[in-house]
């Protein structure tokens, strides 16, 4: 989905770390979404290089998830490439289960599908093709 680089931070006041510091986020990819597209896992896929001065590493960091500021700052994101606030409101952290160590994942809703459909409708007709029946 989108691939450049960006920086979001933690302010460590998550349920899973008190790291507070900058994180590039290295891709955004939708990774399913139902038949109706109304419901999608997004990964924010972050920098997990150690001679990267901004990458994360979950085995000393603990887990992004639940990070209230990233999850601000990615909503803000979103919306200078695209997005409506609505749009970008419709993301929030997916159960601790899903997280990753190299991406954060994050459930979507058909409100945020449907704007993505709008600016990348190759990219969700291809996550959809291969989801379908899932």
């Amino acid at each position: 989905m989108l691939e450049n680089t960006f920086t979001l931070h933690t302010n460590g006041t998550g349920y899973w770390s008190t790291t507070a510091k900058a994180v590039d986020v290295e891709a955004l990819d939708l990774q399913y979404i139902t038949n109706d597209k109304d419901f999608g896992e997004l990964c924010i896929h972050f920098a997990t290089d150690d001679m990267t001065a901004n990458c994360w590493d979950t085995s000393t960091m603990g887990l992004i998830y639940t990070d209230e500021l990233f999850m601000q700052e990615l909503r803000t994101y979103l919306q200078t490439v695209g997005f409506t606030q609505a749009e970008a409101d419709d993301v929030s952290y997916s159960e601790q289960g899903m997280q990753s160590d190299t991406y954060v994942s994050c459930d979507v809703g058909a409100v945020f599908i449907a704007a993505l459909e709008r600016l990348e409708p190759q990219h969700v007709h291809a996550v959809w093709e291969e989801c379908a029946d899932v």
